[in-house]
């Protein structure tokens, strides 16, 4: 029998769909499932995680570290390449497009998500469309921002590509033009001075469970999106929506999502081998992975009536969202240094910082990453 350890995240999304599917494998295979918990997803060494695991639920960001310590085995070698342009062509937005990388791909795309909105209906009966709806609704209902841990940089980045001017995904004279930042720094102190005491300090799950269990909050413009808070049995379901646009109608929102890798230190069976493509197939993805509350990542899923119907569209609502996000950048080092950057944000929010000077700050800290990467390459 061929046994292999996996790590997840610890939510139902991340966790109970894999579990579910483990306990259904032929009797030639096996797979235990431990986990960690979001903040461990976000920012764990991929390297370390990938000496004790042969299959890792990771964040893309994660690729550019994992490949320097030729962590992950490519996809290319472990489901073959006409499986791989299948699973392109059924991909919704750029969810597979983020886990490729020098050439190869480096793991399957799961779960697809992206920064949306999201609205309690009976709180906020209009729903804003642009960041102008936004700064009217933050007057007249509690609005929070999703700020904590890589989530203001996060969201800033979002804004910026609002506004026309998505970030520097490497070395450059500036990480984005000061205007923009200008313009996108206005807008995130003005919500956030009226957001809700102590929401800068919860995660996107935190910040939902409020929104599900109280009425503290009203809107988030841009949180990533978990399609069980958007249950239509909820006593407070939540509603979720494209993320607010720029005034020329343009969207921002930054990709998350998840995707399963293989590590070196698996050696792949056919029988892991056919659960990893049945895992991201449309029999899977379309009613296995909704029905153990995974959050699907191929288009027939998200299209779906029957998939949309009992979390209020959520799928079809945020579809456009997803086909216009962001993709962060993925060189090595960049998960630790997205968090230095996203401190920087948050002081910038607090303390006035201008943006220029932020706008410095958050590219000397990736100049300094990913240029440290450039030295290594060629020395």
């Amino acid at each position: 029998m061929a046994r292999y350890a996996g790590l997840t995240w610890d939510h139902p999304r991340g966790r109970d769909a894999l579990e579910a599917a483990a306990a259904n494998v032929p009797d030639d295979l096996e797979i235990v499932w431990d986990v960690h918990s979001l903040e461990g997803f976000e920012s764990a060494p991929i390297d370390e995680l990938a000496q004790r695991y042969d299959l890792i639920v990771l964040d893309h960001p994660h690729i550019g570290d994992a490949l320097v310590h030729d962590s992950l085995q490519p996809m290319e070698d472990v489901v073959g390449s006409d499986v791989l342009a299948d699973i392109a062509r059924r991909a919704v937005g750029p969810s597979l497009e983020t886990y490729r990388l020098d050439g190869r791909t480096w793991a399957l795309p799961l779960d697809a998500a992206t920064q949306v909105s999201a609205r309690r209906d009976d709180l906020a009966p209009v729903e804003p469309r642009t960041w102008d709806d936004v700064r009217a609704i933050a007057q007249e209902a509690p609005v929070a921002l999703s700020l904590s841990g890589p989530h203001a940089y996060l969201t800033f980045a979002s804004v910026c590509q609002s506004l026309g001017a998505p970030l520097a995904g490497g070395v450059a004279d500036e990480i984005v033009e000061v205007g923009a930042a200008e313009a996108a720094l206005a807008l995130l102190s003005e919500i956030a001075a009226h957001a809700p005491h102590g929401s800068d300090t919860e995660n996107p799950i935190a910040l939902l469970e409020r929104m599900t269990s109280s009425d503290d909050i009203a809107y988030i413009p841009l949180v990533y999106g978990y399609v069980g808070y958007a249950d239509r049995s909820l006593a407070r379901p939540v509603t979720f929506g494209p993320s607010p646009t720029g005034a020329d109608g343009r969207v921002g929102s930054t990709i998350g999502g998840t995707g399963i890798a293989v590590t070196r230190r698996a050696e792949v069976s056919e029988a892991l081998r056919a659960h990893l493509v049945w895992l991201l197939s449309d029999e899977a993805q379309t009613d296995f992975i909704p029905a153990h509350h995974g959050q699907p990542a191929m288009a027939g899923a998200w299209d779906s009536a029957a998939v949309n119907a009992p979390f209020g569209d959520f799928y079809r609502r945020t579809r456009a969202t997803i086909e216009g996000a962001w993709t962060r950048p993925r060189f090595p080092r960049f998960t630790p240094v997205q968090s230095e950057m996203s401190l920087a944000v948050r002081e910038a929010l607090l303390s006035g910082m201008s943006a220029r000077d932020l706008v410095a700050t958050l590219t000397r800290l990736q100049n300094e990453a990913a240029g440290h990467h450039v030295q290594e390459v060629h020395s």
